[in-house]
């Protein structure tokens, strides 16, 4: 098979998450382990940081990446879903694994894909552990894919585990209360890992504390050890203020991902980087500052309040859940611009419901859907919206969609693209192009 073809296999082949959803979830980790034994368990051949969440795991994992690597270690990085291309998850000092290797993988791998039928995640996951063992990395960020406990990845004993936040999403999986949520994103705390919380909640706090207690873990509050105390935008770039708790000095820090809600995010990422400089890594704070200035060239993150045109300012971003859009809304409520235009597509099994009702109804909306089986058809979304107050048209494809708001939008507007990571992923950059440089 060439790279189209293992493509197409891996993703027709397996049950496959982002396409069909709730049936490609295995409840075990036994395909996992059977995969990783049959490759010599590679996963126990370097270390690893594990980082679950509702929101900001897929920014913590590319910061810490950026700042491991601008210390000089050769460091993995696997994440999910991919925005534009299957290679963005599986990554080694910020390049993507190469194509042959796909290819060579997938082929090693068929009789035991035909033996055990494993989900296209928990092949994927066998994949990045075998490429970063290969490639004798120093170290590996992993980013859980859904929940934790049950999570393919959840076969690491890491350094350091990091839970970002427990929000909405995922429930027909995880549990209808944010304590059974919580239950399951920390199922990644290992016994006598130090486990940083980015943010808890009175409901959520008293479960890591009792499976920390259990596993004999450390359990660290990155807000109770820093605070962000002033923020500002300068030149696209976020600029945040932090005190710690035991100096009376402040730092400023330089990110290039500019959404104020990377503030949170930052601070869990100061508090890891604590924990790991505890276990003998050396992370300067020059490495540190350096890396947070260019996270997203040093690891190629993208769809985090990404700014690709300014007149008028086109935003994409890949929030898709009730927090996630509420912290857009805070960003979009604090950004100039005249008349606001938002690009909407969502899926299915989202709380489609609860995300309408908080969106603004005096903007113009293009309702529209990613080209998967999950993705809620345009016509419904625009038929739930209006119940919600919420005017526009919709088109079939995103990037339909997006030339009409080009063609309704003034220079001094703002469009926004939101709704589903998958939506954002299929935006072509090249239309963007076409559209405005005529």
């Amino acid at each position: 098979m060439d790279y189209a073809q293992t493509l197409d296999y891996l993703f027709n082949r397996l049950p496959m998450f982002s396409r069909i959803g709730a049936a490609a979830y295995k409840k075990d980790l036994s395909n996992t382990l059977e995969l990783c034994r049959e490759l010599g368990d590679p996963q126990s051949r370097f270390k690893t940081i594990h980082i679950a969440g509702t929101n900001g795991k897929g920014s913590v994992s590319h910061m810490l990446a950026a700042i491991l690597q601008t210390a000089g270690y050769k460091t993995g990085l696997y994440t999910s879903p991919h925005l534009r291309d299957f290679r963005e998850r599986i990554k080694v000092n910020g390049k993507m694994i190469p194509e042959q290797n796909v290819i060579d993988f997938t082929e090693q791998a068929k009789p035991l894909i035909h033996k055990i039928e494993p989900s296209f995640f928990e092949l994927t996951v066998a994949m990045a552990f075998d490429h970063f063992a290969k490639e004798k990395v120093d170290i590996a960020v992993i980013e859980t894919g859904l929940g934790g406990r049950l999570d393919s990845t959840n076969i690491i004993k890491p350094e350091v585990s990091v839970i970002t936040n427990i929000g909405w999403d995922h429930m027909n999986l995880l549990g209808d209360t944010l304590e059974k949520i919580a239950y399951e994103k920390a199922g990644i705390i290992k016994p006598g890992v130090p486990v940083v919380i980015g943010e808890s909640l009175p409901e959520t706090l008293p479960v890591f504390e009792k499976l920390a207690a259990e596993k004999n873990s450390e359990l660290v509050l990155a807000s109770r050890q820093r605070q962000a105390v002033n923020w500002q935008w300068q030149d696209h770039a976020l600029l945040v203020e932090v005190a710690s708790a035991h100096h009376t000095d402040h730092k400023t820090y330089e990110l290039d991902l500019p959404g104020i809600y990377q503030a949170k995010n930052l601070l869990t990422v100061l508090e890891a980087c604590s924990q790991l400089k505890k276990k003998g890594w050396k992370l300067d704070d020059s490495q540190i500052h350096e890396a947070l200035r260019h996270a997203k060239k040093i690891t190629g993150l993208h769809g985090r309040w990404e700014i690709i045109h300014t007149a008028p300012l086109l935003v994409l971003d890949v929030a898709h859940n009730v927090d996630g859009i509420l912290q857009l809304l805070k960003q979009v409520e604090l950004t100039s611009h005249n008349e606001l235009h938002i690009v909407l597509g969502m899926v299915k099994d989202k709380e489609v419901e609860k995300v309408l009702a908080l969106l603004p109804k005096q903007a113009r909306y293009y309702f529209t859907r990613a080209q998967i089986p999950r993705a809620l058809p345009e016509e419904e979304l625009s038929a739930k919206a209006a119940r919600y107050g919420l005017k526009g048209n919709h088109f079939p494809h995103v990037n339909k969609a997006l030339t009409e708001a080009s063609l309704k939008a003034g220079k001094k507007d703002m469009i926004l693209v939101c709704g589903s990571i998958f939506l954002v992923g299929e935006l072509s950059l090249a239309t963007v192009k076409e559209l405005w440089d005529h």
